[in-house]
């Protein structure tokens, strides 16, 4: 009788998720057993690992916690031994817990509820600003005080995504999600009240779900999503983001119209609360990972740990801050630069910023069946960053371009600056730790909302120095080239 722990072997070379090769870990590592054990190679035998069937016998404790650091990083290998002995430690022992636990639901079942929660969660996000005149005059203030909205929603969201792993880790992902559902609702209805005061608690609700979001999600999607789909299912649920701000352009002016905004808002609460109810009837039996309790900073600290010794996670949350930021950039500032630059109308400028918002749902799906038919997030990363870049710089000519050109070239610009974020997510999902991927991504956020942040200032301060839209997008440009850099750079590491 053996116990096996299966270990994958893919382009000559056993793959880890930090980016470190099995065929490099020393052998005295595995000198973890006082009795016999065997290592059997998967496929044709690998010089420096294992050669056919070799049988180790040493053992040496201070090894101990060194092969349970490898264990929890290298992806897949058959690991076996004898289980007859009592006193022989068990597989469970060594992984200490961290092992994936098996899904309760389908692919199809989870890729669905999630993409669900993130169309219901963009839409509470940009609910107001879909009727903020309306709301701004009953109120008496400025339109322009939405601005002010949307950041309180994302700095709120980037505090909860730095604590998301550990409440993933600590509840279960499918709990996480219906506590950032029953937030929207709270918050939808304190933004019905019509109080200043209220309106800006309610905001950061809102904005403490949605970072609590992306971490369960992904963590709920990285436990029945194969390898070789990982890019395209994690697009396919981030396709959720334009297609809950859609929903949101087009039903909250509609009810607000017909019912009022007060009345729009509580309609809107009903979403949450309704995909919170079949959540917990699909996902009811979701198992949830056993830990230790731990405290919110020290997770924090421990995931950060993490991704800064990790090229390939470090990568990829540079990769977040930089693409957020030229993302947030564009779609503010599209409509404003093809009237002051070109001489558009406004309607007509606003036509093109939908076309780039639907080009975006499109991109997203594109792109991860790229990253998928590649076989490499990082490189179609790197290949978005070369497209971004060069769109950003183009901009600095818009006004001597055709006006097909004109459109075409911000179209593209959101199918790229808007499509990466479900292949970065899967790459962060395949670079974290077993049974740590909603801890790692919540972590890896919290500098693509610092991006989200920090992007739109940067660009308007820029233009205050220029003067020119076109000369921001210009500086912006290095953002993707950059981009382009890093990613490149890992992927090769990565080989």
């Amino acid at each position: 009788m053996m116990s096996h722990l299966k270990v994958e072997r893919r382009g000559g070379k056993f793959r880890a998720p930090f980016g470190v090769d099995a065929l490099c870990i020393p052998r005295c590592m595995l000198h973890l057993l006082r009795h016999r054990c065997v290592i059997h190679s998967i496929g044709a035998p690998s010089t420096g690992f294992c050669e056919g069937n070799q049988t180790v016998s040493a053992w040496q404790p201070r090894t101990v916690d060194r092969l349970r650091q490898i264990l929890k990083s290298v992806s897949t290998y058959k690991y076996s031994f004898p289980t007859r002995n009592p006193r022989l430690p068990r597989m469970s022992d060594i992984l200490a817990g961290e092992r994936r636990l098996a899904p309760a639901s389908s692919l199809l079942q989870t890729l669905a509820a999630a993409t669900l929660i993130q169309i219901v969660a963009t839409a509470s996000v940009l609910a107001l600003t879909a009727i903020a005149p309306s709301v701004a005059h009953d109120l008496g203030i400025g339109a322009h005080w939405i601005g002010y909205q949307i950041s309180l929603i994302y700095a709120s969201g980037m505090v909860s995504s730095a604590v998301a792993g550990t409440l993933v880790q600590r509840y279960g992902p499918v709990k996480v999600e219906q506590l950032a559902l029953v937030l929207f609702a709270v918050g939808f209805a304190g933004i019905a009240t019509a109080l200043v005061p209220v309106i800006v608690v309610a905001s950061l609700l809102i904005g403490f779900g949605y970072g609590l979001n992306n971490p369960a999600s992904s963590e709920m999607l990285s436990r029945v999503t194969p390898q070789h789909r990982r890019n395209i299912v994690f697009s396919l649920k981030q396709a959720g983001v334009p297609l809950g701000g859609i929903c949101a352009s087009f039903a909250f002016p509609y009810l607000s119209a017909r019912f009022g905004w007060h009345e729009a808002l509580l309609i809107g609460a009903v979403g949450p609360l309704a995909t919170m109810g079949l959540l917990a009837f699909t996902h009811a039996a979701e198992p949830k990972q056993a830990m230790k309790p731990r405290s919110l900073g020290r997770g924090f600290i421990e995931e950060q740990s993490i991704i800064w010794k990790s090229r390939p996670l470090r990568t990829l949350s540079g990769l977040g801050f930089a693409y957020s930021a030229m993302q947030l950039s564009a779609s503010a500032f599209a409509v404003v630069a093809l009237v002051h630059d070109a001489g558009w109308s406004l309607l007509s400028a606003g036509a093109v910023a939908a076309a780039m918002q639907f080009a975006g749902a499109f991109g997203r799906v594109f792109w991860g069946v790229v990253a998928d038919r590649i076989g490499g997030g990082l490189l179609t990363l790197s290949l978005l960053g070369l497209l971004g870049g060069c769109g950003f710089a183009g901009l600095y000519w818009l006004a001597n371009l055709p006006l097909v050109l004109q459109a075409g070239l911000f179209v593209l610009i959101g199918a790229v600056t808007i499509g990466w974020n479900g292949v970065l997510l899967a790459e962060v999902a395949h670079h974290a730790p077993e049974a740590r991927v909603g801890a790692i991504t919540g972590g890896a956020l919290v500098y693509t909302f610092i991006g989200v942040i920090v992007g739109p200032s940067t660009f308007a301060a820029l233009y205050a120095l220029t003067g020119h839209y076109g000369a921001s997008f210009l500086c912006f440009s290095l953002f993707g080239f950059g981009g382009m850099v890093a990613a490149w750079v890992a992927h090769r590491k990565d080989d």
